[in-house]
């Protein structure tokens, strides 16, 4: 459906069974397990699905080694259920997007003896509590193998290491899919649509005034319920319904930069389990490249934050600290910032220390919010979340839900082993393939006949990214705007910022003729792209 037709079928007087108010990792799997159980359900976005938080992790699935730790500390259960859940979930979607996400091991290295046996036993709690679905064992390395298996480390002083796995995935296809997933399941997803005001009936929340960022216009969205789950702007879809609601929310702000591939060997990870000031520190192989992130500091809450010098300074000094070598500002391709929605403690001044637990609030005028969390534990905070829903609203689903079974789209005949023979059957480079192959699954076809057809060049000659995947995403997901493309669709401007913006005017020739773009609609995208591109996304 083009996006015209969907504008038009949400302006019809209907009433749906959940609207869903934002379009990140929780908004999206709301909406996914929403329309899966058979309620008719509209999910909303005022800018691009996963434009904030939801794109820029670190991309790990995992339960939280940094909670453990808090947890044995503190004798916290609650942080203890918090990893418990964590890794349940790790396993749940490593299965369910075996083409978006799978098992990465990472290295832990130690300068003094005393951390030997205290790291390698919070990890083995680690393993133990993934239970049946651990996807490795922590086992200790000798100084020497450690070096042989990740050579940049520095070698003076070091003892040992210790090895263990976690999950990695693709932030931001991850949440495009679950859109796409949620649509597959009868649910009408819709980018770019803001929310203005909250309607109310008798009292009680029954809808939502939006406007369209991108063909102008408000129109009302009506709804059995509402659900708010908008990251760290729930405080602000609070305040719409109740302006004296107090906030439940702080944000942190967690930078990440992208250096050079030599930082990062293809297939091992680096975890620092204890920087200058206490953090914990990763640098992972992605996409190619080493990724390098990240900090913790309290924020402002703003739609696209940006990554402060002092913080980019704190991982280039790490890496020469831990590294037998010295990262510079040349070696960054790419720098992004996002925000964490951290559930509120008013005695908690150190953001590292809130809770990424989640809570479920129903306001006086049933308002439903979800807020905090994490990205492993989409699916769980999402399933709780449309059971309050069901409660709350007095809705009957005709399925109970299924999502911790529900392949995602891409995975049902996702082959492990596929990317040689995709690229023997379309006569792809390797590593296009594998690219394609990875991101996205079983459909990977689809973009490889658009490629056959005209479209196989690449949009940098560094990157595997094709410009066949520009009309796919705008035909089959959702984008609007170039970002959408070269952030978020591909991962190109997040890999390296110069590819991206030399890649931009063919992006942009493409979207135009597919969308219909006119020359003064041309140049505000190249405008409004250029400014973010130059401001780091």
């Amino acid at each position: 459906m083009k996006r015209q037709q969907l504008i038009a079928a949400l302006q019809k007087n209907r009433t749906f069974d959940l609207l869903v108010i934002g379009g990140g990792a929780t908004g999206c799997g709301v909406a996914l397990d929403a329309a899966s159980r058979g309620l008719q359900t509209v999910l909303v976005e005022k800018n691009d699905f996963a434009e904030g938080t939801s794109s820029r992790s670190t991309k790990l699935l995992h339960g939280g080694v940094r909670y453990l730790e808090m947890a044995v500390k503190r004798l916290d259960r609650n942080q203890y259920h918090l990893v418990r859940d964590g890794l349940r979930e790790r396993g749940i979607l490593l299965r369910n997007a075996p083409h978006l996400a799978a098992r990465l091991p990472l290295v832990t290295p130690l300068y003094k003896w005393y951390e030997v046996p205290y790291i390698f036993a919070g990890l083995k709690l680690y393993d133990l509590l993934a239970g049946s679905r651990s996807i490795g064992h922590s086992r200790l390395v000798g100084r020497k193998k450690s070096l042989s298996r990740y050579p940049l480390l520095k070698a003076e002083g070091l003892k040992a290491a210790v090895l263990y796995y976690d999950g990695q995935f693709h932030d931001a296809r991850m949440a495009v899919t679950l859109a796409g997933t949620a649509h597959q399941q009868g649910a009408t997803v819709a980018n770019h649509l803001e929310v203005l005001a909250l309607l109310k009936q008798n009292g009680k929340v029954c809808g939502a005034r939006v406007r369209d960022h991108l063909g102008g216009g408000e129109f009302a969205i009506h709804a059995r319920g509402v659900v708010n789950a908008t990251g760290p702007f729930a405080d602000r879809v609070r305040q719409m319904d109740d302006p004296g609601a107090q906030p439940i929310l702080k944000a942190s702000s967690g930078i990440h930069i992208v250096l050079d591939k030599r930082f990062a060997p293809p297939q091992t990870g680096v975890m620092i389990p204890e920087t200058e000031d206490g953090r914990i520190l990763f640098i992972l192989p992605w996409e190619g490249h080493a990724l390098v992130g990240t900090t913790d500091e309290p924020a402002a809450i703003s739609d696209h934050p940006r990554p402060q010098a002092e913080e980019i300074r704190y991982l280039l000094r790490h890496i020469s600290t831990y590294f037998d070598t010295v990262a510079t500002d040349a070696d960054i391709r790419s720098a992004w910032s996002g925000l964490r929605p951290l559930v509120f403690d008013p005695e908690t001044t150190d953001t590292a220390k809130l809770t990424r637990d989640h809570i479920i609030e129903v306001s006086t005028a049933k308002l439903l919010t979800i807020a905090g969390g994490k990205w492993t534990t989409y699916r769980k905070m999402a399933q709780e979340t449309v059971d309050h829903a069901l409660a709350t609203f007095g809705l009957d689903a005709a399925k109970s839900c299924h999502t911790d079974r529900l392949p995602l789209l891409g995975a049902a005949n996702f082959k492990p082993a596929g990317t040689e023979e995709l690229a023997k059957t379309y006569g792809l480079d390797a590593d296009i393939a594998h690219h394609l192959h990875h991101a996205y699954g079983d459909q990977a076809s689809k973009v490889a006949e658009l490629a056959r057809q005209g479209l196989g060049r690449r949009l940098h000659a560094e990157h595997p990214f094709l410009q066949a995947e520009v009309l796919y995403a705008v035909r089959h997901e959702f984008a609007q705007r170039p970002l959408d493309v070269l952030v978020r669709r591909t991962a190109l401007a997040l890999v390296d910022n110069q590819a991206a913006q030399m890649a931009l005017p063919r992006v942009i020739e493409l979207m135009a003729e597919e969308l219909a773009w006119d020359e003064k609609r041309q140049k505000q995208e190249i405008r409004l792209a250029m400014s973010r591109l130059e401001d780091s996304i």
